[in-house]
């Protein structure tokens, strides 16, 4: 009976041990992936619904949510971005990242969205970040979205 006992014990011990490791291990997961950020700006959905469904479906499929600034290199992020897709009557095409950010260029996700959205949007943006400098890191976030 005794011998049960102690098995017993020893196999309760090594389930909170183990339930303990892959407790810290998710935590530890969830904490590396949260993203680092000097400012968060929250982008209006309302204003400019097509380039904010452009950021949120980007980032979605895998783009980052952050923007290092960095518009010293933008007309390369843009030639990078967007050489290769075709221009479109009556249409932009829209990068995200944008060219301003570090993140912008070879690989970022283009939609076509009208010139009236995506200009607003650039010039919004634009003046949301003038008196940030190169290299902050600015988290995207839509309208009623959360940060993540």
């Amino acid at each position: 009976m005794r011998i049960k006992r102690i098995l017993f014990t020893l196999a309760v011990l090594i389930g909170i041990g183990l339930f303990s490791l892959l407790t810290e291990q998710q935590n530890s997961q969830t904490t590396n992936t949260s993203v680092q950020a000097d400012v968060v700006l929250t982008f209006p959905r309302e204003r400019y619904p097509e380039t904010a469904e452009h950021i949120r479906s980007a980032i979605e499929k895998g783009q980052s949510a952050v923007c290092t600034l960095d518009r010293k290199s933008a007309d390369k992020h843009r030639e990078d971005s967007l050489r290769g897709i075709p221009t479109k009557r009556g249409y932009d095409r829209d990068e995200w990242p944008m060219a301003m950010c570090k993140e912008g260029g070879k690989g970022a996700d283009i939609a076509y969205i009208s010139p009236a959205d995506n200009r607003g949007a650039g010039s919004w943006i634009a003046n949301q970040l003038e008196k940030y400098p190169d290299g902050t890191r600015v988290q995207i976030v839509i309208g009623d979205q959360p940060a993540r």
